[in-house]
This record gives structure tokens, C-alpha cells and sequence, in this order.
């Protein structure tokens, strides 16, 4: 009685100081997450009673710890503890039960939405059931909405007083900026001055101070540090802590509440990971049988190489551009990687021309308008990278919708381009009516229709009585594309067919 009563203390000792660790606000700089940071001695010597022990050698053993089933124990074969200065962090990996999320789902049913997951009309022409989970349906357009009000909740009432403050302009600052507001929390967001007009008058709408601050996102991390250390806010970055974690764990809740019998899930891999790690904790714990896979775009596979090298990489060839954002972030979180390299069955990369099909495909036949992020998970069944799912039942996580007009047009013409459902082609004419009725006749016969025609003979002095007629026409799918330009090539040899 007496050692099971200690071994009780032991672990509720333990488990109060991962929270602690986890949720401590450092200085330099000011985090939600105690990844990459350096605890006090003090606190290090709580955390090595909960991750270490002496053996009879008295060598320290680190132990591996999983997401488990309440009750079952967390401990795994011993690992080397890992080697380095005094300040490396020790490691501290928080067990994300089911009794968290779904503590986590009753601290947010109020301020959250629970989304449709409805069955697809996608599924007949890609050969399975497939369910779409609408997260873009969210207050701020993203699922980031579920882990940041967790978080914010979770805070002390003294925090809470002082305020927060966030530096980007990706769908977790907007979430910030709107739960914030709503709980009545001081929340300032710093953005660099090239964001959009339309992202920083919609964080202003959601009641945040908003401040455009340095050229780029590194500049206005920095600018924000500096405040939230002179001013006492919380300062906060997409982490993975316990909190967050749980929060974004409830759409896998979600889910398999909402689709029996579910065979697997295809989430976005890319950035932060958040929602994959958290989504996977849920699933595994309901349904080990169901399978979790994790789809990155080709031009940044950072989560595919952070699992390889078993450590975060960064990115290194971002450029910046807004079509991709969070999924080309680097995947630095340790806790986050821990978790999908234990739950995650498969991760697959995908082209950029498999996403804009994707976008292309949801607005066809759902009229869901998504970003990349949120059409990403969809793009690895468009592009044929999972055959092994053809007659499962199948949930697809649309997880983001914040995309503006121009870019959303930009994408959608390039994708029926793609598609094969708008050409471009230029000929030479005769300098007569006639010829041109004929060109006319030709497409008339083809079914085809003409969205643009021009003529150019001014700048062209090669041929004298000749113009230069370019047209972009309107076909039904690649098969007529190549229909129309055999029907072209018959009459006129010289056919410029512009390629995709």
C-alpha cells in the first residue's frame, strides 16, 4: 500500500512538472513550447524523475515514451540518452491521451464548429468512398481555430489579463487574433509590411492590434520578442504542447464519430504538423486498425526528411510565395515529429500541378473554394499516389480556405490549363475576311468555344500580307485538346500549340 501510494505521488509529481515545463514562458525568447529550449536546473531535475532512471550499473536509461490507452504503462526499451552541452534539452515527450482531447473537445464545443464530413461525389470517378472533412468552414477559414482556443483557454487568468502576441500572417496568427478577442484577451499580431491589405484588415475586423513590422517573417518575429519581453505578453508560435496538440486532436474525434467504419484518413503534412500529430493521437487510441497518412508537397519534403534523419530539418528553399505558406515551414518541433513518426502509416509527396487539379476538382464538384493547404490531402488521390486505397472508405481533411481572388484566379487558370480545358494556339492568315470565317468554321465544327481571338500584323514584318492569329478556346477535357489540334494541323501545317 505504501509503494503504490509513493509510485501515485511519483507520477502526479511528474506529470505537474511536464505541464510546467511545457507551458513555462522563457525570456529570450518568450514560447507556448518547450521545444529548443534550456530549463533551469530545477526544473531539469523534476523532468528526470518523469523520463529517467538509474539502472543497477547506476548509468542513466532514457526511456521512449507512446500515446497509450489510459492505464496502460508508457514505458518502452531504453534509448542512449543523447549527448551535448549542460543547456541541451532533456527530453520530455507528453503523453497525449484520449481523456486529453476529449477534455480538449468539451473546453472548445462552445467556440468552435463541428464540421461536415460529407460523402463526395469525387468518389465514383476516383473508385472510393470518399468523405470530405470541411474545416474551411471554420470562423477564421482553418482548422488552427480548434488548437488555439485549447491553448488560449489553458491560459492562467494572470496571462490572460496581460495579453498575447503572435508574429506572422498565417492561419494561426488569424485564429489568435479572432479567439483572443472573443475571450477578451489583449492580442497584438505583427506582421511584415509585404503582407496583403485583405489579411491584415481581416486580423484588425477580428479585434487584434495589428503592426506591420521588417521585410520579412524573421524581422517581425524579432520586433514581436522585443515587445512581448518589455510589455510582459505571452509571446506565441505554433508549438506542440499538450494543449495545442489536444485541441487540433479533436477533428480526429470528429471524424471517426462521423464516418464508420472508416479504413483510413489523409490529412496535409507540412510545416508545424499539428494536426496530423494530434489528429493521429485520436485516431490510433479509437481504431489502431485505421490507417494515417500524411501528404507534403515535392518542393519542400522537410517532414519526410525530419523522419528519415529522426530530427527536425529545415527548410531551406522556401522563397517565400504565398501559394504554398504553412506547408512549406520547417517541421522543428520535436514533440510533433516524435508523434507522427510513431502513429503515421505513410507519408507522400505531391506536385504542385497535383494541387491546382485538386482546387480544380473540389470546385467542380463540391464548389469548395481551398487553398493549397487545403487541397493538398486531396492531391495524392488525384494524382494516383495511393492505389492502395481504391475501395476503402476514406475521409480527406480540407483543412484551410484562406486564399485571395487573385491568387484563387491565378490557380484555377493554370489548372484548366492543366486540365486540358482551355488551349492556346497561334496560325498565320491571309490578310482577308475569308480565312478568318474559315479558322471560325473549324472550331465551330469542333465544338470548341472561342473565350479570345487577336490579330497582330503591325509588329510583324516577315510576312507583309499575312497576320498572326492567336486564339484561346474552351474544350471539355485533353481528348478534345487533342482532337482540335489534329483538326488544325490538317489545314494549317505551320500551328503554334502553345504547351502547358
Amino acid at each position: 500500500m505504501m509503494t503504490e501510494k509513493r509510485n501515485n505521488d511519483k507520477e502526479k509529481k511528474s506529470e505537474a512538472a511536464v505541464l510546467q515545463a511545457s507551458c513555462i514562458r522563457e525570456q529570450e525568447p518568450l514560447e507556448n513550447s518547450s521545444c529548443g529550449q534550456c530549463q533551469p536546473p530545477s526544473q531539469l531535475e523534476q523532468l528526470k524523475d518523469y523520463v529517467e532512471e538509474d539502472d543497477f550499473q547506476g548509468n542513466a536509461k532514457t526511456w521512449k515514451l507512446k500515446v497509450l490507452e489510459h492505464g496502460e504503462s508508457p514505458l518502452e526499451l531504453p534509448v542512449k540518452p543523447s549527448k551535448g552541452s549542460a543547456c541541451q534539452e532533456t527530453p520530455s515527450f507528453k503523453l497525449i491521451r484520449l481523456e486529453d482531447i476529449n477534455t480538449a473537445a468539451s473546453q472548445i464545443q462552445k467556440g468552435v464548429q463541428v464540421t461536415p464530413c460529407t460523402y463526395s461525389r469525387l468518389s465514383k470517378k476516383y473508385g472510393m468512398e470518399l468523405y470530405l472533412k470541411k474545416e474551411f468552414l471554420q470562423y477564421t477559414g482553418s482548422v488552427k481555430d480548434r488548437g488555439v482556443l485549447c491553448l488560449l483557454s489553458s491560459l492562467h487568468q494572470d496571462q490572460q489579463r496581460k495579453g498575447v502576441i503572435v508574429a506572422s500572417d498565417s492561419n494561426f496568427s488569424m485564429a489568435v487574433a479572432y479567439h483572443a478577442s472573443e475571450l477578451q484577451i489583449p492580442v497584438f499580431v505583427i506582421m511584415p509590411t509585404n503582407t496583403s491589405v485583405t489579411r491584415v484588415r481581416m486580423c484588425r475586423d477580428y479585434g487584434a492590434v495589428v503592426i506591420t513590422f521588417g521585410g520579412s517573417a524573421k524581422d517581425s518575429r524579432s520586433h514581436a520578442q522585443q515587445l512581448a519581453q518589455k510589455n510582459d505578453y505571452l509571446y506565441l508560435e505554433e508549438g506542440d504542447n499538450i494543449e495545442y496538440l489536444s485541441g487540433l486532436g479533436t477533428m480526429g474525434l470528429e471524424i471517426f464519430r462521423q464516418v464508420p467504419n472508416l479504413d483510413a484518413v489523409v490529412f496535409p503534412a507540412g510545416g508545424p504538423c499539428g494536426l496530423l500529430a494530434g489528429s493521429a493521437a485520436a485516431l490510433k487510441q479509437l481504431n489502431p486498425q485505421v490507417s494515417v497518412i500524411g501528404v507534403q508537397p515535392e518542393s519542400f519534403p522537410v517532414v519526410k526528411h525530419s523522419l528519415k534523419m529522426s530530427h527536425p530539418v529545415e527548410s531551406q528553399t522556401w522563397g517565400g510565395h504565398v501559394f504554398y505558406r504553412d506547408l512549406s515551414e520547417s517541421c522543428s518541433r520535436k514533440n510533433t515529429l516524435q508523434l507522427m513518426g510513431e502513429l503515421v502509416d505513410k507519408i507522400v509527396t505531391v506536385t504542385e500541378e497535383d494541387i491546382l487539379i485538386s482546387m480544380l476538382r473540389l470546385l467542380e464538384y463540391e464548389r469548395a473554394t481551398v487553398d493549397a493547404e487545403g487541397a493538398i490531402a486531396l492531391a495524392a488521390i488525384v494524382a494516383g499516389k495511393l492505389p492502395e486505397l481504391k475501395g476503402k472508405r476514406v475521409t480527406v481533411v480540407l483543412c484551410s480556405g484562406n486564399i485571395s481572388l487573385s491568387l484563387l484566379q491565378q490557380c484555377i487558370q493554370r489548372a484548366l490549363t492543366l486540365d486540358g480545358q482551355t488551349c492556346k494556339f497561334s496560325l498565320w492568315l491571309s490578310d482577308s475576311a475569308g480565312d478568318i470565317a474559315t479558322l471560325l468554321e473549324i472550331l465551330d465544327r469542333e465544338a470548341v468555344r472561342v473565350l479570345d481571338i487577336q490579330k497582330e500584323h503591325g509588329f510583324v514584318t516577315s510576312k507583309l500580307f499575312m497576320t498572326k492569329v492567336t486564339c484561346v478556346t474552351e474544350t471539355r477535357d485533353k481528348q478534345q485538346a487533342v482532337q482540335l489540334r489534329s483538326a488544325l494541323l490538317e489545314h494549317y501545317p505551320s500551328l503554334e500549340w502553345m504547351q502547358q
